[in-house]
């Protein structure tokens, strides 16, 4: 076994966990903070979150094809589950949170903490196609994971938690990330024939979170136009910067 891998592995998906943390920064400077500003993370997340999906699709296809396909179901389904059971919880407190606004923070600490679940094993499976394409991967999610760190901050800011602690629950909400990044990774490289079922479970779970979330969300904070822009840019920069690392 390859301990200074799995550390490389582990301390990658950590990097992007504590990057959820970031999200609660602009607090500090403006205290309330314009819904379009959202809009313009989530549409730059978005773009690229699309280019790395589409990474790992064709890494995997060139492999098996139909094991990709496969894999892309039941990513998207666990991401659907996830997020419908999540907003069936009735209301209740949390911390000094009561009612409406305890389920709210609720809503969204537990939205993206089930994310961060398939973001983990999204980080472990890349690593499984070589270090070059996980830290691609990882990068991708890192950038994506601070606007979701602002909108857990939007949600608990105005309603008087502090940003020390908006901050502990965006990076609280992407623990599973590193938990799940190892076995996944190990999981992968045991079993190398699954490698491109993961590829495609991973990218699944990320085009989900991407079209039913990131899109919408973006689109109407911050205009139609303005998403396109913004998606297409962030998609270019992200191919760019994958030439780079994996050239």
């Amino acid at each position: 076994m390859d301990w200074v891998h799995l550390a490389i592995v582990f301390l990658a998906a950590s990097m992007t966990a504590l990057a959820t943390g970031l999200g609660a920064l602009p607090f500090l400077f403006v205290p309330r903070m314009r819904r379009s500003w959202l809009g313009l993370f989530n549409a730059f997340a978005a773009g690229l979150m699309i280019a790395a999906s589409l990474t790992l699709i064709i890494e995997g296809a060139q492999a098996s094809q139909w094991r990709v396909a496969v894999g892309m179901l039941p990513g998207w389904l666990l991401m659907r589950f996830g997020h419908r059971l999540v907003h069936h919880r009735p209301d209740f407190e949390l911390g000094a949170l009561r009612g409406a606004d305890a389920r709210k923070a609720l809503l969204i600490v537990g939205v993206m903490t089930l994310h961060s679940f398939t973001e983990g094993i999204g980080v472990g499976v890349s690593f499984g196609g070589g270090e070059g394409l996980g830290l691609f991967i990882s990068a991708a999610i890192a950038v994506h994971n601070i606007p979701e760190g602002l909108a857990i901050s939007l949600v608990l800011v105005p309603r008087g938690v502090s940003v020390r602690k908006a901050a502990g629950w965006s990076v609280f909400s992407s623990l599973p990330q590193p938990l799940m990044a190892v076995p996944a990774y190990l999981f992968v490289t045991a079993f190398a024939p699954l490698l491109a079922a993961g590829f495609g479970l991973a990218a699944g779970a990320m085009l989900w979170m991407t079209f039913a979330e990131l899109l919408p969300e973006a689109r109407a904070d911050l205009g139609k136009g303005g998403v396109l822009l913004t998606v297409t840019v962030s998609a270019i920069a992200m191919i760019v910067f994958q030439e780079m690392v994996l050239r």
